[in-house]
């Protein structure tokens, strides 16, 4: 027997920046995409938006009122996917590199504009167009902590060939000599 509850679907795309969170959103019967910034790392600050999203329908807090969200994996993780969906969150991880752009003419690339075009990409994967985008399988939290010891390695060596080359850029010529600064002992 099917069911015949009629869902209300909200639609948010996060794009995340180390300072900021822009949100674009689409509440049902408005098809226009609104936008809302927040501080990056706000976790509360966009859990108390939804809520306040789904207050504003009619009628508030209906259970057939479903919210779907997006953001591009990258430097934040994945515990904002985590932290959605325990609140009740259909959360899609979207592949960067899978999003269609025009290649025709220069783009303009802001914050407000990528957020708006992962919306459009969004609302085509939920209706049902499995080309819209690819998703990213997300992983456990003890695969995601199992992959630190390894990116912070990366950064300091990262850090490290920073450092020598900012040194050999002060130093005299052949003070050093040719190669690589080296502390003895140390690996390379």
């Amino acid at each position: 027997m099917s069911s015949n509850v009629c869902h209300q679907i909200i639609y948010l795309a996060i794009e995340l920046s180390s300072s900021s969170w822009v949100i674009a959103y689409r509440v049902p019967r408005n098809d226009k995409a609104k936008l809302h910034r927040l501080e990056a790392g706000d976790g509360a600050g966009l859990l108390a938006f939804i809520a306040g999203l789904r207050h504003r329908l009619d009628p508030p807090d209906d259970a057939s009122t479903l919210v779907v969200s997006c953001f591009e994996a990258g430097r934040d993780g994945f515990w904002l996917h985590r932290l959605l969906t325990a609140h009740g969150v259909i959360n899609h991880v979207v592949e960067p590199t899978s999003i269609l752009v025009t290649r025709g003419a220069r783009r303009a690339k802001t914050d407000r504009l990528d957020a708006v075009g992962l919306l459009r990409v969004l609302a085509a994967k939920f209706a049902g167009d499995p080309g819209a985008c690819r998703t990213v399988v997300v992983p456990s939290v003890e695969e995601e902590d199992a992959k630190r010891p390894h990116r912070e390695r990366e950064f300091l060596v990262q850090e490290r060939v920073r450092i020598e080359n900012r040194i050999a850029a002060c130093s005299p010529p052949r003070a050093f000599g040719r190669g690589r600064l080296s502390v003895p002992g140390t690996p390379t």
